[in-house]
């Protein structure tokens, strides 16, 4: 049967015209070999890819904009002076008026400008020097605008061979949107001049002084890395990190700074060591390198061995040691610390979200690993705590413990949360809302108040206890009142967020005192010892943690101040009272401030009633960041 060869249509482009001529190549016995090549020959990606841009390119051609005019304003003027040679009319008056207007004129002027202007784009021709000895396969000469921003690349020497290579491309840099550099490309010109003996720091200098356009010679990698898609893996920092302060970062520039709580969105994991990532909102468009999940816990994991981290275990380390900074001798840097020395070398300048920072330090390619600083380190300082305040306990007649294990096991290194965008439905249960707060925040009183302003919405967990019913109390609605014995195998059943002792009797809030709420479609607010946070934060709840800290007089005021800050709530305050105050606020943010969502700093109960009224409102409609965990449960 004859083979019918397909038929072109008018409209097909080269690339359908070359798939087409490759697909009927069929080898026979005299020319079999050329026939292979031809076929080899078009198949190759890369003719595939001109043949596409040929067909781009005509296609703009065909349907790039032309102005109808090229000197409207010229136009403009000769139609004016015929009207003024003769009797107008009315419509004529009005024409000539709004031709002479200055609005109008500006605008013609902005078309003529337009118009007149070439916006095709413009290929750099290639230079007279080209070097005709290179016995590389290939030179690619690239091209790119380049202001004052970066080029969002680091390079470095290699090692085995002693030339400059791109080491890393920073995502969302000019290089990255240029799409013509990639890592691994050897470096060999910049803007002419040669960089093949220069080191890896001068090369980053000529390019930092570089401004406008940039040309660069490359000898394109062996085998470039195609470019990867954009990550949407979001992480919730639970620490700072200053990058100036890393002696380990290979482009201290190129780091990205973050404080705990920052979102941050990692848009490569390329590299085990050092992620790229974004922080949520920032307007830059250019990647900074951050360390990564695993290797910040190899290091914090370093340093508790190495006795420069405090173990939870251990006692308290007194006020006075503060930072272990340069206590860490250099023999004793673990090897990991080898692998990511600052070999590379950028063209930052400090220049980073659009400021410039003065460097605080200069690093050597050839300076040895050294401890990282401990800026970029969580402090681990656990403290005991005893029953809410809300429950009015005198600090002599508290006797109780907290609802959760006061042994206290190894910790969970604070590095990053993953998180997705969450927004409640109507369909969905109200989300818990719990309140923590320092000494002198009273957040029991709050919570009471915002909830009698709307008891239809909001409402408390109904606690348990063992003390006896007065007689105006109604049980399930002050109190579930209930005996020891059952309070007991309750709290031995871990039926109780946190529980303690007052008084000879027993105060609990339950987990299903807090399910009856949210059952009838209200919000329910609960006030809590930190140490109940970990039992909380699950998705079935989907607790938003609000920190309430009461405004705390500076020094100088405080021997004036006859009362405490919230208008005489507290009443006469001493100045260990307000140094206690201080000190309860710090220690909490240390050791729970990377499970807090909102802090609320109270000056006083009406307009901390107020915000936090305004925060409950917002829950409902808003959306927020949540661990991703919750969202898989």
């Amino acid at each position: 049967m004859k083979e019918v060869m397909p038929v072109l249509t008018a409209g097909a482009g080269l690339h359908e015209t070359l798939a087409l001529l490759t697909s009927q190549l069929r080898p026979d016995a005299n020319h079999k070999e050329d026939m292979v090549f031809l076929k080899d020959v078009f198949s190759e990606r890369s003719l595939g890819y001109l043949m596409k841009i040929h067909e781009k390119l005509r296609q703009y051609e065909r349907q790039s904009p032309t102005p109808v005019l090229h000197s409207a304003s010229s136009l403009a003027e000769n139609v004016a002076e015929e009207l003024q040679t003769g009797p107008m009319s009315t419509e004529e008056k009005e024409l000539l008026h709004l031709l002479m207007s200055p609005h109008l004129k500006a605008v013609l002027s902005v078309h003529d400008t337009v118009a007149q202007k070439n916006f095709d784009p413009v290929l750099p021709p290639l230079p007279d020097d080209f070097e005709d000895e290179l016995d590389e396969e290939s030179v690619k000469i690239v091209r790119l605008v380049k202001n004052k921003e970066p080029l969002g690349a680091t390079i470095r020497r290699d090692e085995a061979t002693g030339v400059v290579i791109v080491a890393r491309i920073m995502r969302g840099g000019a290089a990255d949107r240029s799409g013509l550099v990639h890592v691994g490309d050897e470096l060999r010109e910049v803007n002419g001049v040669s960089v093949i003996h220069k080191r890896p720091d001068e090369i980053s200098q000529l390019l930092s002084q570089s401004q406008g356009s940039i040309t660069l010679k490359i000898i394109p990698a062996i085998k470039e890395e195609d470019r990867l898609r954009e990550s949407k893996v979001y992480m919730r920092a639970l620490f700072d990190y200053t990058p100036l302060e890393d002696k380990a970062t290979p482009c201290q520039e190129a780091g990205l700074p973050f404080k705990r709580g920052d979102i941050l969105q990692v848009v490569t994991q390329d590299d085990p060591t050092w992620w790229q990532a974004k922080r949520v909102g920032d307007s830059n468009l250019r990647a900074g390198l951050i360390p990564s999940k695993q290797f910040q816990e190899r290091r914090l994991a370093y340093r508790m061995k190495m006795g420069t981290l405090p173990n939870p275990k251990s006692p308290k380390k007194p006020a006075s040691e503060g930072c272990d900074k340069g206590l860490l001798p250099r023999m004793l840097t673990p090897p990991l610390y080898l692998a990511c020395l600052p070999t590379e070398d950028c063209d930052c300048e400090g220049y980073f979200n659009g400021q410039y920072i003065e460097s605080q330090a200069i690093v050597s390619s050839k300076c040895k690993a050294v401890a990282p600083s401990c800026g970029q380190v969580f402090s681990w300082e656990f403290y005991s705590a005893g029953l809410r305040r809300s429950f009015r306990l005198s600090r002599k007649d508290r006797q109780g413990s907290s609802g959760e294990d006061s042994e206290i096991g190894e910790p969970d290194f604070l590095t990053y949360e993953e998180v997705t965008r969450y927004q409640h439905r109507s369909s969905e249960r109200p989300r818990l809302v719990v309140l923590i707060g320092s000494l002198g925040a009273r957040i029991n009183e709050l919570k009471q108040r915002v909830i009698a302003e709307n008891p239809h919405r909001y409402a408390v967990a109904v606690p348990h206890t063992t003390r006896p019913k007065k007689p105006h109390e109604k049980d399930g609605v002050e109190y579930h009142f209930v005996t020891k014995q059952q309070f007991d195998a309750d709290a031995l059943n871990n039926k109780f967020i946190e529980h303690g002792e007052y008084k000879e009797n027993q105060y609990g809030t339950s987990i299903e005192a807090i399910r009856s709420v949210q059952a009838k479609n209200k919000m329910c607010i609960v006030d809590v010892q930190p140490e109940a946070l970990k039992r909380l934060r699950t998705g079935e709840f989907k607790p938003y943690v609000i920190f309430v800290k009461p405004r705390i007089p500076e020094s100088r005021r405080r021997r004036s101040a006859a009362t405490s800050p919230g208008g005489g709530e507290h009443g006469r305050l001493t100045d260990e009272d307000l140094q206690e105050m201080r000190q309860s606020a710090v220690q909490i943010d240390q050791q729970y401030g990377h499970l807090v969502d909102r802090v609320l700093i109270k000056e006083d109960s009406a307009s901390a009633c107020a915000e936090l009224r305004g925060i409950l409102e917002r829950l409902e409609r808003d959306s927020f960041w949540v661990p991703l965990s919750w969202m898989r449960t």
